[in-house]
């Protein structure tokens, strides 16, 4: 008995069928990491509110020694301190999702003027981080990778340890007594010399970052001068964050080259540099693309301290002396808006992410 094949069904006009496959996902993906920043915020900010409560109310807080009862009780009640809690924490929600932070105790000024006048130096300082932690970190690594195992290898894994182990104000305090005042190269402290913030002080389109409003000056001296006073700064947060690249771009371009391409591209006899360079560098940036957003929180952490150190007048700076004066108004809507930048960085991060990488959208 023969057997018959049976031949699969073909459409009319010879075409084969295949089924529809959904789109890539990276709309719903990004939808849902964009409705998580509402939460995150929330939370922060909430966390915010109660442990600044914890100690009373911001009034007794900030001037409770230096005014008399019936001084006190006023204030209090002026500023609606004495109304239950729960009342002023849902008006306090109200106005920062209004873009409402209130108003400084200390210095009776709007709290989102302060966040403005400062935020642009802490924006300056955390971009030139960045970008010393890209410079030093991402070359380096690769070197590690090319001399993987080898003493080269060892020496830039203890160098990307001592960076990230090593407190922030204590490598501020080191680079500025080597470059400083032993070799007396670069600046001590602040932004820019006097003369210099003088000279941007008359710019009628100043932005408060100091690095833009020194070129609209078409001065080069004042150019330099506020470069000069940056390198420190950005060195000692940098490094911070260069040290994670490091390790980071090692340990990625080893794995890709152990991979398959790598390895048709090694018996066509690519050198082991190129094959570092070329072919084993795009794929380890990806994970390092990932962690940004983690990154520039620990980079905004750091500047509390690196803006102390050097008097680099940011929100780093100011923070600590509104939280010296026990100004905790002030003290909430920094922790606010340093909690919205960090959301929203992440959110960022996580599209371009989703661009590069289609495997992170399911």
């Amino acid at each position: 008995m023969t057997t018959m094949a049976v031949k699969p069904s073909v459409p009319v006009g010879g075409r084969v069928s295949k089924k529809k496959t959904s789109p890539g996902g990276i709309g719903r993906y990004l939808l849902v990491r964009f409705l998580l920043i509402f939460p995150t915020i929330f939370i922060l900010v909430s966390m915010v509110f109660w442990l600044m409560r914890t100690t009373g109310d911001p009034i007794t807080a900030a001037a409770g020694g230096r005014l008399g009862a019936d001084q006190l009780a006023e204030r209090i009640h002026a500023a609606g301190y004495d109304r239950p809690i729960f009342v002023q924490y849902i008006e306090y929600l109200g106005q920062v999702f209004t873009g409402n932070f209130g108003t400084t105790i200390s210095t009776n000024r709007p709290v989102s003027e302060i966040l403005v006048t400062y935020g642009t130096a802490t924006a300056e300082l955390v971009f030139y981080a960045l970008l010393v932690a890209f410079i030093v970190g991402i070359p380096l690594g690769m070197v590690a990778a090319y001399w993987r195992d080898k003493a080269p290898d060892a020496f830039l894994r203890v160098f990307a340890i001592l960076c990230y182990a090593t407190p922030v104000f204590f490598a501020g305090l080191l680079l500025k007594l080597i470059f400083a005042v032993w070799l007396k190269v670069l600046p001590v402290s602040g932004r820019a010399t006097t003369s210099s913030e003088l000279e941007m002080g008359f710019l009628p389109n100043k932005t408060g970052i100091y690095t833009i409003d020194a070129l609209q000056t078409g001065d080069p001296a004042v150019f330099r001068d506020v470069l000069s006073h940056a390198v420190l700064p950005a060195l000692a947060l940098g490094l911070l964050t260069a040290g994670v690249f490091l390790r980071l771009v090692r340990t990625n371009v080893i794995g890709t080259l152990g991979t398959d391409y790598v390895d048709a591209a090694r018996s066509r006899g690519v050198n082991e540099f190129r094959l570092v360079s070329k072919h084993a560098y795009r794929p380890a940036l990806i994970p390092i693309i990932t962690v940004i957003g983690l990154q520039i929180a620990l980079l905004l952490g750091g500047a509390v301290l690196t803006e102390t150190t050097f008097e680099w007048k940011g929100l780093g700076f100011i923070l600590i002396e509104f939280i010296k004066a026990r100004d905790f108004v002030a003290v909430q809507g920094i922790v606010a808006l340093l909690a919205v930048i960090v959301a929203l960085s992440n959110f960022i991060v996580d599209i371009i992410a989703a661009l590069i990488d289609p495997r992170v959208r399911y």
